[in-house]
């Protein structure tokens, strides 16, 4: 449940910040993805600090695909983590549509798929994986919610791709033709860059840190 509802409430704060964004500053590009990106960073700030004990604070399926592949997360889990985690992310765009008075469902028609986009998108995954599990492998977990949260606002800002880095909220956004969405086209090319990112985030921190304990 805490996997579905933490995906719901982010979705609707990526894909509704957008949309207030496009709709408090339009024709500001800059404005707009500032806006977006505070509005995001803050609420997985809150969403990770109020929910961490439950179900670890999982939104992410990369997260949680490299949490099993450390032993900190029983594989038998993670199916049932992925679903919870994408039917969030869509039922949170939905949301976010309503919200501001849009059809409930509207596919994007944002194309993102070119290789810019997507080395962007490889390298704000794996930066997400070494900022989460170098500090909790160096027990340092407390530190999680606000460095997330920091890492994401500013890759908003330094990678092309803006930093879904997350496999679920591209799924989700493609649902939503506004400012934070994805075309359904270039979703499969933004998920194999993150799995691709999560294995090279995953690398960096087993080599930087080969005898902690893993999380």
């Amino acid at each position: 449940m805490g996997e579905f509802l933490g995906s719901l409430v982010l979705t609707s704060v990526v894909v509704g910040s957008g949309i207030a964004a496009q709709q408090l500053s339009p024709g500001d590009r800059g404005l707009e993805l500032l806006e977006n990106s505070l509005a995001t960073g803050l609420a997985l700030f809150v969403l990770i600090a109020v929910l961490a004990g439950v179900s670890g604070a999982h939104f992410n399926p990369v997260v949680s695909l490299v949490s099993a592949s450390t032993r900190g997360l029983a594989w038998r889990h993670v199916p049932g983590y992925i679903l919870a985690q994408v039917a969030g992310c869509v039922a949170g765009a939905a949301l976010a549509n309503e919200m501001f008075a849009r059809a409930l469902v509207s596919f994007s028609t944002h194309s993102r798929a070119s290789g810019a986009h997507l080395l962007g998108e490889v390298v704000a995954t794996a930066g997400l994986i070494v900022v989460i599990f170098a500090l909790v492998r160096t027990k340092r977990s407390s530190q999680v919610p606000a460095a997330v949260g920091a890492y994401i606002t500013a890759a908003y800002f330094f990678t092309s791709s803006t930093s879904f880095a997350n496999p679920a909220i591209a799924v989700g956004r493609m649902f939503s033709n506004s400012f934070a969405g994805i075309a359904p086209a270039s979703v499969p090319a933004f998920v194999g860059a993150e799995l691709l990112g999560a294995a090279l985030g995953l690398g960096v921190v087993t080599y930087l840190f080969t005898n902690p304990e893993a999380p």
